[in-house]
């Protein structure tokens, strides 16, 4: 669990200030109707954000947790995101996640071995299912600070 702390304080530390030098209009952009922008993809960072919140908290109590499916597309659509503004996005995603980070740096040892249900899916360790929000949080990040 410490690499992915480190990891997750690095992502936090350096993302931020890149984010928010994103002109408005440029997160605004939509490259094709079917595909989001960058304000939607970081509202879809925030719901994911939101969602693993009770995820990380909640498996913590249960040796096995189930949740439901996560619809991004409803969620990121119902919220508007493309709609507010970016500087107000770029805060309540990094406050989300510093949030998160400090639930994830008090998690007690004992309970990473918990099993986090998602959907039906098979079930994955709570320490797995951190691991995993990382990484997902990596890759769009990359689409959004890269293109």
């Amino acid at each position: 669990m410490t690499e992915t702390i480190a990891r997750f304080e690095d992502i936090l530390d350096k993302l931020p200030q890149r984010l928010i030098e994103i002109p408005e209009a440029a997160a605004a952009y939509k490259p094709d109707p079917d595909r989001w922008s960058k304000k939607e993809i970081l509202g879809h960072l925030i719901d994911s954000a939101s969602n693993n919140h009770q995820r990380f908290v909640r498996t913590q109590f249960a040796a096995t947790l189930e949740f439901p499916e996560y619809e991004q597309e409803s969620w990121v659509k119902s919220q508007a995101y493309a709609t507010e503004a970016w500087s107000d996005l770029v805060t309540l995603w990094h406050l989300l996640n510093r949030h998160l980070l400090h639930v994830v740096k008090a998690m007690p040892d004992a309970v990473l071995s918990h099993e986090c249900i998602i959907g039906g899916q098979p079930g994955v360790p709570l320490s797995l299912l951190v691991a995993g929000y990382l990484g997902h949080l990596d890759h769009h990040l990359q689409q959004i600070v890269l293109p």
